[in-house]
């Protein structure tokens, strides 16, 4: 299930740094300034609470509700214990502030986002930490999942099923596997994304996948597109949940946190999972050019994230199923069948988000016109 990111070049930073340590001892003196710039020195964190002095480290991750749970559920006692500040942004999208500062200059020290981000990330340059220097660093990754390393570039500490979701009431008989989404009676009462969200981008590769050769067939995708329409197009996973609730969509694009959501409001409405298993994923990046004490607060805060206790409070709220095999699942998930076992974890799915990314201009052009009718 490994989606390793293209990498800009295979010479390791470690690597290159000893190449330039021994063409300066043979060229003479090095710079004092490229001895003790900060990001040259390599960091390692033992596991332990530490005195950051005050220092701050700016994160990026999503706003409102989320960002109160996160301040309240870890923040907060981070603070306190590390002697720092957490500077948050979630001011969405943050992949440019990345680029406009470059790599060897972070926007942020510690990221939150979904795979194809981080993917496109690490496709222009050397921003972040491997999930291998990460795990060497990080005590709770040693409990995790092999899932939650399979961007190559973070860790994901969270995740859920992509799933339709539909309208028990409106539909009978219910619909059946993946391809019910085409069905006659669903003509413009099914809803999509548009182009620009993740959700459409891998409902997209899951329907070239289903009718077609793989997740690369890129034609048998937009037929696919072409032969659901009419349908609605939503922005966002929070407006395609209140088409639902107004039963202007009887079945939806849609996560599995936002139906379970939408049940225990006791909305007569259910997931249909997907034969094929995407996740929806929430993963942790850490900036590899961060200064030492920014790098040590960056792993130590990703360490609380991965804590069984700071998840099981995770699939309280938000109805994430963690990656740590060793949190404990809230009833509101396990009396919707879900497990955090081995077995649960059998088939997911995380698609090449690198044949996408090369395909991504041609895709988002033609889908946006099929869109438009």
């Amino acid at each position: 299930m490994t989606n390793e990111p293209k990498k800009p070049t295979d010479i390791t930073r470690r690597g290159l740094l000893k190449t330039a340590a021994s063409s300066a001892a043979l060229a003479g003196p090095v710079s004092l300034f490229n001895i003790n710039h900060a990001w040259a020195k390599d960091v390692v964190w033992d596991g332990e609470p530490f005195d950051a002095g005050g220092a701050t480290i700016r994160i990026n991750e999503w706003g409102g509700f989320w960002q109160e749970i996160m301040t309240k559920e870890v923040i907060t006692d981070f603070e306190k214990t590390y002697n720092c500040k957490v500077a948050y942004d979630s001011s969405f999208p943050w992949f440019p502030k990345y680029v406009a500062n470059g790599p060897k200059d972070p926007a942020f020290h510690v990221g939150n986002w979904n795979l194809n981000e981080i993917i496109k990330l690490g496709r222009i340059g050397d921003f972040f930490l491997s999930t291998d220097e990460m795990k060497e660093n990080i005590p709770n990754a040693a409990d995790c999942w092999d899932f939650a390393f399979g961007s190559g570039l973070g860790i994901t500490w969270g995740f859920g099923q992509y799933a339709y979701a539909y309208r028990t009431d409106l539909l009978d008989p219910a619909p059946q596997g993946f391809k019910s989404f085409w069905d006659e009676r669903l003509a413009n009462k099914r809803a999509t994304y548009i182009t620009s969200n993740g959700l459409q981008q891998v409902f997209f590769m899951t329907a070239a996948a289903e009718f077609g050769s793989g997740q690369t067939d890129m034609e048998a995708g937009f037929e696919a597109m072409r032969q659901a329409m009419p349908m609605k197009i939503s922005d966002f996973t929070g407006n395609m949940q209140t088409l639902i609730e107004r039963g202007e969509v009887e079945m939806g694009v849609q996560w599995e946190g936002e139906i379970f959501l939408m049940m225990d409001k006791d909305l007569p409405v259910a997931p249909l999972t997907w034969d094929r298993k995407p996740i929806l994923t929430q993963t942790h990046t850490v900036s590899r050019y961060s200064d030492p004490i920014e790098k040590k607060l960056s792993l130590a805060l990703v360490n609380a994230k991965l804590d069984p206790a700071f998840q099981t409070a995770a699939a309280e709220t938000f109805y994430l199923r963690p990656s740590s095999k060793n949190a404990v699942l809230p009833e509101r998930l396990t009396n919707k069948g879900v497990t955090n076992t081995a077995d649960a974890l059998e088939g997911l799915w995380i698609p090449d988000w690198n044949w996408f990314l090369d395909n991504e201009d041609e895709i988002t052009e033609t889908v946006n016109e099929i869109f438009a009718g």
